[in-house]
């Protein structure tokens, strides 16, 4: 009987205007814009030493870039050669057994 009561407890909110809706809307997403942009000023204060250290990081990568495709290069051969090996011997099994 207490739920029957109650049914009607909350008065239905009227509907909001729609140019309020956008408004509102449109006021977040100023906000959050200029939040985003306060993050990223805070964060650019120290640019000088991410600039020499984003610098030194293409340095390096480029240094490096040759020696990694070789063994890149020498690790592909070594499994190709390694798999023929096992089919090799894996045939050879094969013709002793059969």
């Amino acid at each position: 009987m207490a739920l029957l009561s109650r049914q009607f407890a909350y008065a239905k909110i009227e509907a909001e205007d729609p140019e309020e809706i956008k408004h509102r809307k449109a006021q977040f997403l100023i906000w959050k814009t200029l939040e985003k942009a306060d993050a990223i000023s805070r964060t650019r204060r120290g640019s000088f030493l991410r600039v020499r250290l984003c610098r030194l990081k293409v340095k390096i990568g480029k240094r490096l870039k040759k020696p990694r495709k070789r063994a890149a290069a020498m690790f592909a051969a070594a499994r190709v050669a390694l798999l023929k090996r096992i089919t090799h011997q894996v045939k050879y099994l094969e013709s002793l057994i059969c």
